[in-house]
């Protein structure tokens, strides 16, 4: 059973969110928050799988709180769900360590299911976002020149959304190997987690923008 954590300051929204998130037989939503102060006090106490936090929040807003949280919670998935989808707010976020930038708009069918993926350790990305990154995203000259052939090949399963555990399977290897190849693939890129390298592979042609 996954535990959800939601950090929004209307109660509507997280009414919403949490009948949404309650009707599904695999997760639940342990706690409410309606700042970014809460939500770091109801962490300690329930130890949550997955953080759905907006970026717009009195007392601590969203993006402050996600700066604390990678400081104190490195590996907690964090999902952004918000109605800003501007370039500002979503490089912020990816910047700051979010697994995940979701729009409110977005169906119950496709929350829960970006919340079941990032809780697995997949990047999350609402399309229109994803197309916009992609389209704006600075252009080195061969930005995997320095990456070796199986780096490569991990990439573009990262891309598309597979495990640690997955890629290992799939390419007959050790989980803690692949967890190597990911580590040292990060550091030759300049990206600081699976999303940003994600996006990176689709934005140069690794995997194609409907397979993130």
């Amino acid at each position: 059973m996954l535990k959800i954590i939601i950090a929004d300051d209307h109660q509507i929204v997280r009414r919403g969110l949490r009948m949404t998130i309650d009707a599904e037989n695999d997760m639940c939503v342990v706690d409410e928050a309606s700042n970014g102060t809460q939500v770091m006090a109801l962490i300690q106490k329930h130890h949550p799988d997955v953080i759905l936090l907006d970026m717009q929040m009195p007392s601590m807003d969203g993006l402050d709180a996600l700066k604390q949280l990678r400081v104190e919670f490195p590996a907690l998935p964090v999902l952004i769900l918000t109605t800003f989808s501007d370039d500002a707010h979503v490089y912020s976020a990816l910047r700051a360590g979010a697994s995940g930038f979701l729009l409110k708009e977005m169906n119950g069918d496709d929350l829960v299911s970006a919340i079941r993926g990032v809780a697995k350790g997949k990047p999350q990305l609402h399309p229109d976002i994803a197309r916009r990154l992609m389209l704006h995203a600075p252009m080195p000259q061969d930005p995997f020149e320095s990456l070796t052939e199986r780096e490569c090949a991990i990439l573009k399963l990262l891309a598309r959304g597979m495990s640690n555990k997955e890629i290992a399977s799939q390419l007959i290897l050790t989980e803690m190997t692949v967890k190597g190849y990911v580590s040292d693939m990060f550091v030759k890129l300049g990206v600081k987690d699976r999303t940003q390298a994600a996006l990176m592979a689709v934005r140069f042609g690794l995997v194609k923008p409907g397979e993130l």
